[in-house]
């Protein structure tokens, strides 16, 4: 978020950032841990990497295009009234961003769970690891159970944490802006 608020009055920055992260979203989750594995080798490593690499950009879109939308008239009337620019970005421009900075969080989040359960490929932690043991062992016992356990799993904290960001928004985003 902080990129993003400096990029913002920055649009030449902004749009290379903007390309090179969208890049990076372009790229396959199981080329890029491929691609991460000579640099980090197997393990936590690559996956916690290429998860930020693919956070970053609904984050940073959303950052500056939530900023890009504050009224002009707006912004005017805070420097009318002797506010820096940090005092305009920290008391006007930030609270009146926040639902859109708010669901790019969100939806990086939400996507975050679901690689992350590809991130097993490469020895990462979580859920995934149930999904592709049941995988390789289908046919045998249990086999479909940890793979079922598995997508459940990943299917829930998914939503759990949609739930969350829904209740994040009602409690810090004020009525007239929803």
């Amino acid at each position: 978020m902080g990129t993003g608020a400096l990029l913002e009055s920055r649009p030449r920055a902004g749009r290379v950032a903007l390309a090179v992260a969208g890049t990076m979203l372009t790229i396959p989750s199981l080329a890029l841990f491929g691609l991460l594995i000579p640099l980090f080798g197997l393990g936590v490593t690559p996956a916690v990497v290429a998860l930020v690499l693919y956070a970053i950009f609904p984050i940073l879109r959303n950052t500056i295009t939530g900023l890009a939308q504050v009224p002009r008239a707006v912004e005017e009337a805070a420097r009318g009234m002797g506010m820096s620019r940090m005092g305009r970005l920290a008391r006007i421009r930030l609270p009146l961003a926040w639902p859109v900075v708010l669901t790019g969080v969100r939806i990086s989040t939400i996507m975050t769970v679901a690689i992350a359960a590809i991130a097993a490929a490469v020895n990462g932690p979580g859920l995934g690891e149930l999904i592709f043991q049941g995988l390789a062992r289908l046919g045998g016992a249990n086999a479909l159970n940890d793979a079922l356990a598995g997508t459940l799993g990943v299917a829930l904290l998914a939503l759990a944490l949609d739930l969350m960001f829904v209740l994040l928004s009602r409690l810090t985003v004020s009525r007239g802006l929803r």
